[in-house]
């Protein structure tokens, strides 16, 4: 079965370059095992990688054990649901690109939500 996404289409990637995703299969993929439901596929800012430090979640130094080289404002991964509400209640939630954030997002945040974060890339940044 394909996985679906936010929109109800099938799941796009969301980063090979840094690999993201639970499986690191580029994609939010997720199943019983992925207990942080790392189903949201968001763009880092600078002030989210901030916010994630200061609560205990370092996701900019690298883990090579992880296969986890540290993020970069700019990248794109595969963000546990709770974590990504958590930055929202902050007021610092990243964007989100929808076609590539699991369906189970939203057992989690409202659609609303993600749409109010939606990532819209710059056509003339193409």
């Amino acid at each position: 079965m394909t996985a679906k996404n936010v929109l109800g289409t099938p799941l796009v990637p969301c980063s090979y370059d840094p690999l993201t995703g639970y499986y690191r299969d580029g994609c939010c993929n997720t199943d019983w095992q992925d207990t942080g439901s790392h189903v949201i596929c968001a763009r880092a800012t600078q002030a989210f990688l901030d916010h994630s430090v200061a609560r205990g979640n370092d996701l900019v130094t690298p883990r090579p054990e992880h296969r986890f080289a540290g993020l970069r404002a700019g990248d794109r991964w595969c963000l546990c649901a709770l974590r990504w509400r958590e930055a929202l209640r902050a007021g610092v939630a990243p964007p989100v690109v929808l076609e590539s954030t699991h369906s189970r997002a939203l057992d989690y945040v409202s659609l609303q939500d993600l749409r109010a974060h939606e990532y819209v890339r710059n056509p003339s940044s193409l």
